[in-house]
């Protein structure tokens, strides 16, 4: 990966310190008024299946299309994609109501191969102080779920799982949840309050499409709401998003960030096969 930097393109023209001119009241600094999409970048190119550029494009442009925004120069933001893809393997594209675009990196988890084999701790997160705002869009408003992870992680706990007032289980601060019982994968429904990712209808659409041809016996349910008597009764957790791919949840802290009593618990099978299935569903082009 070479020495870590600080590239990022802004409005046109690349910065090499990571810091960009942005005036003092520019509505996405004051209020959060921007949206975004994190993509993954395979084989260093925009052109790869698994990169869904197409989809995190149409994310951006349905977004700014409903709020009524300026339309980027999308030449512009292609370019600034390919000037920071030889140092990052993940990519943020952020848009601003005035048509400007910001195009940032990060490098993926030091620990990421560890996760994905041997799974994380989460912590359910209560409604009051971490709602994500406008769930439907991925705004940069993102102070409800930033919250929530802060916290999970400020006590050891390397995800948060968001919730409803009337308890379901929404969606993690960084992805869409995954569970398994009676050879049914199951994810929340999209019903304004969590994102639509777009690994989510990768896997339901590949899924979907092997269960319908039979190559699979494995159905997919999108629209039960994760009630308690749901999540509780799963064999396998997981939650997904364009930069990790598939992580496993296996254990989740209910009532407190640091209550290890008040947990649930998700082994690991010990082939993995459930989380194979799933991951071959992803990695489907």
């Amino acid at each position: 990966m070479g020495n870590r930097v600080q590239l990022c393109w802004y409005d046109g023209a690349c910065y090499a310190d990571g810091r960009i001119p942005i005036a003092a009241n520019d509505p996405g600094l004051m209020f959060g008024a921007t949206v975004f999409s994190t993509l993954r970048v395979y084989g260093e190119t925009l052109d790869d299946p698994r990169t869904a550029w197409p989809a995190h494009r149409q994310r951006l442009a349905t977004a700014i299309a409903a709020f009524s925004w300026s339309e980027p120069d999308w030449t512009r933001v292609i370019e600034g994609l390919h000037r920071l893809i030889p140092h990052y393997p993940l990519l943020r594209v952020t848009l601003f109501p005035n048509g400007c675009e910001l195009v940032s990196g990060r490098y993926l988890p030091d620990n990421l191969a560890v996760m994905q084999r041997d799974g994380i701790t989460a912590w359910v997160a209560p409604p009051d102080r971490h709602t994500r705002s406008l769930a439907a869009y991925k705004t940069g408003n993102y102070l409800g779920a930033w919250s929530a992870l802060q916290t999970a992680r400020s006590h050891g706990n390397s995800e948060a799982i968001l919730t409803d007032t009337a308890g379901h289980w929404l969606e993690t601060s960084t992805g869409n949840l995954w569970g398994y019982r009676d050879r049914t994968w199951y994810t929340p429904p999209i019903d304004g309050s969590i994102l639509p990712g777009i690994v989510r209808q990768r896997i339901l659409e590949t899924l979907r499409s092997q269960h319908l041809s039979q190559n699979q016996n494995i159905d997919v349910n999108d629209r039960e709401p994760w009630t308690p008597e749901l999540y509780r009764s799963f064999q396998t957790l997981a939650y997904s998003n364009s930069g990790v791919e598939i992580i496993p949840i296996v254990t989740v802290r209910l009532d407190s960030p640091t209550d290890t009593a008040q947990t649930l618990t998700f082994p690991l099978s010990v082939d993995q096969k459930l989380l194979k299935t799933l991951r071959g569903a992803f990695l489907q082009n």
